[in-house]
């Protein structure tokens, strides 16, 4: 028996242990690195170090309203929301021709976070109603793309159907577009 085609993964780099982090850490998940890892091609990215912050580099948070936030600097208040989705459209269309899988994304990043990234008001507590400006053109164009934080995947359910989906477009893709249909070649 032929072993299951190898997933292809965008995942952010932190979480395979790059430090890539704003303090000069990163986050490395055991669960992606150790139990996943060796199933699967990661493609790592990394938003912030590939618009050309540096690493350790002041944070970053999302500010404004939850339907168009900025990106700005903590420190010294730069905003950086122009360059980020300048950079998140090409990227997004690089790795939609490498056919990704799946994506898992770092939770709470203001690049990154899918769910529940605070932005702050003018005036006001935080709402944690956000998601990150990275985060947010990636489900957009890819809209069929399985797409989880590193977070959620703790959640048993959540993983595994997180996890049948990637490996099902991961055969699809294995499968020559010949093959699916069920005609054969001459009556089509």
């Amino acid at each position: 028996m032929t072993p299951p085609p190898r997933a292809r993964l965008g995942v952010s780099a932190c979480l395979l242990g790059e430090r890539v982090r704003y303090d000069g850490g990163h986050k490395r998940d055991a669960f992606l690195t150790d139990v996943l890892g060796p199933h699967v091609e990661w493609v790592p990215v990394c938003p912030e170090v590939e618009i050309g912050l540096g690493v350790p580099r002041p944070t970053l948070r999302l500010e404004g309203n939850v339907e168009t936030p900025r990106l700005v600097q903590e420190a010294g208040g730069e905003d950086l929301t122009l360059r980020m989705r300048d950079y998140a459209g090409r990227r997004v269309r690089e790795l939609e021709r490498l056919e990704l899988d799946g994506y898992v994304l770092k939770r709470g990043s203001p690049s990154c976070g899918l769910f529940g990234v605070p932005v702050h008001p003018c005036s006001g507590a935080p709402s944690a109603d956000g998601r990150g400006l990275f985060a947010a053109a990636l489900v957009e164009r890819l809209s069929m793309l399985p797409v989880e934080e590193e977070g959620r995947l703790g959640d048993p359910a959540l993983r595994e159907r997180f996890m049948e989906r990637v490996f099902a477009r991961a055969r699809r893709r294995a499968v020559p577009a010949a093959n699916l249909s069920p005609f054969p070649e001459e009556l089509r």
